[in-house]
């Protein structure tokens, strides 16, 4: 049992002593996930110094949320990462319940985090922006002034108590630290503040502000610019739902259009989901040395049971992969990041397959890091069904209906119940996605205990499962005819 006290050296030890304790049934093969113990949101990621950096809420102690570290690793391609020290714990008086989420931005060639101090007095939570500065983007000092933003400088705009995850930006010479916070009748509200030298901070503008039943706070913001267009993501808590029958209590929003800087307000032209699955939340995103817009998400969900935890292996909580980033008509469009396919060793290939009425199935071409790649012919068919890590029990099944353009994914029947808040189901998602020529073309990206989908070039959806009995078939239906014009199968080299 530890003590209250934390520490970043402590952290580091106890890491060191029970890293090997984990179990690694359900562990992904090429995923970031901690050693062990609990993570969640992405946090701090930046290119610094030539290469990615990755920090992320963490509780090394516990495979469930406790008081919140920052976790920290590095990667010169995004795909092969670096385990390093715990970069903060919450040791001070401003921080003492948690090191909650924030970002970095290079100054000076140092490197400077901004996170939410979290705080507990007398069951009152108070939240706070605070300051960490490393020399060699490793070993980070908070600064003695910290915190360098309170409810003093909100001026009554937004609740103090839920005033949380800054993102750190620069808009011509000067910082911006986009907050997210919520109005008194509880509805999500993003505001801005501004620097000269990151350390000395102001009041700015309301960035955008909710109507109901948008979410009653708006966690994790981003904003930066793209292709033209200003956008801006947040991760809404209890959104209402829309139109499609299986929504997340929470989930994660792109809107896109423009910021009036000398107003300091946000234009929104178009909003969507960015992810339709059921495992997707607090998204953050850096530009690198080339220019490139990358995304990376918490692969994971508040408010329901994580297997992993539940069963004692030691461990919660991975990324998705990382997903660069453009805007095209209005809308957010992701794509694995490029260098992901110079992992994958190509297995089948298959042309030409009928599927009409009956069933097709391939034996023993799933396994625990597939990759796969299918092109179906639907203009003479009604929907089209795959069942995806089949067993004689057990399936992943993935539903194209052509009418409504609606595609499905159910983890219904496979694997540990996961059980939680959102009702009538934690366990299907619908989402629309226009066929391109009459053709639905699916990338399909599984890990041993995740699925990441990438539908007609527009859509993702992301999710977790946890087998029970291990699925290796994969199985095609149809009502009418459907042709596979192409599907390959592939290994993502661990």
């Amino acid at each position: 049992m530890i003590d209250e006290v934390y520490t970043v050296a402590k952290a580091n030890r106890f890491i060191e002593k029970h890293k090997n304790r984990v179990q690694p049934q359900y562990r992904e093969q090429y995923h970031f996930m901690a050693p062990l113990g609990w993570i969640n949101d992405p946090n701090g990621f930046v290119y610094f110094r030539g290469e990615y950096h990755l920090f992320y809420q963490y509780y090394p102690y516990d495979s469930q949320w406790g008081p919140m570290h920052w976790g920290h690793a590095k990667s010169v391609d995004l795909l092969h990462w670096d385990h390093l020290p715990v970069a903060l714990a919450p040791d001070q008086w401003y921080d003492k319940e948690g090191c909650f989420s924030g970002s970095a931005i290079e100054k000076d060639g140092k490197l400077y985090l901004m996170y939410t101090g979290h705080r507990i007095e007398k069951e009152l939570v108070f939240q706070t922006q605070c300051i960490a500065v490393s020399e060699d983007g490793i070993n980070f000092v908070k600064l003695e002034s910290n915190p360098v933003i309170d409810d003093r400088l909100l001026k009554g705009e937004g609740i103090p108590h839920d005033f949380r995850d800054p993102k750190v930006i620069k808009h011509g010479e000067t910082f911006f630290a986009i907050i997210a916070t919520k109005t008194i009748d509880n509805r999500g509200e993003i505001v801005m503040f501004q620097s000269e030298n990151l350390i000395d901070w102001q009041f700015y503008s309301v960035l955008l502000e909710g109507l109901d039943g948008q979410g009653i706070m708006w966690e994790c913001p981003d904003l930066f610019h793209l292709d033209g267009k200003d956008v801006l993501i947040m991760s809404p808590i209890q959104i209402e739902k829309q139109q499609f029958q299986y929504y997340n209590i929470s989930s994660t929003m792109a809107c896109i259009g423009r910021v009036d800087w000398e107003k300091g307000v946000f234009r929104v032209e178009t909003s969507k989901e960015i992810d339709f699955g059921l495992d997707f939340y607090a998204p953050q995103t850096l530009e690198d040395s080339k220019k490139q817009r990358i995304m990376i998400a918490w692969m994971q969900m508040w408010g329901r049971t994580i297997p992993p935890h539940e069963l004692g292996h030691g461990w919660a909580g991975t990324m998705t992969l990382p997903r660069e980033l453009h805007v095209k008509d209005g809308q957010l469009i992701q794509k694995p990041v490029s260098l992901i396919y110079g992992d994958i060793e190509y297995q089948y290939g298959f042309e030409n397959i009928e599927v009409s009425n009956y069933m097709v199935i391939f034996k023993k071409v799933v396994h625990d890091n597939t990759y796969m790649h299918l092109v179906a012919d639907l203009s003479e068919s009604q929907s089209f069904t795959m069942e995806f890590a089949k067993n004689t029990k057990e399936a992943i099944i993935c539903h194209y209906e052509v009418e409504g353009n609606l595609f499905s994914i159910s983890r219904e029947k496979v694997g540990h119940e996961i059980i939680g808040d959102e009702k009538p189901s934690l366990n299907k998602r619908t989402v629309e996605a226009p066929l391109v020529s009459n053709q639905l073309i699916l990338e399909i990206f599984r890990d041993t205990s995740s699925l990441e989908f990438f539908i007609n070039g527009v859509e993702s959806m992301t999710l977790n499962f946890y087998e029970i009995e291990k699925g290796n078939d994969l199985s095609f239906n149809a009502v009418g005819k459907a042709t596979i014009q192409s599907f390959e199968i592939g290994e993502v080299k661990a």
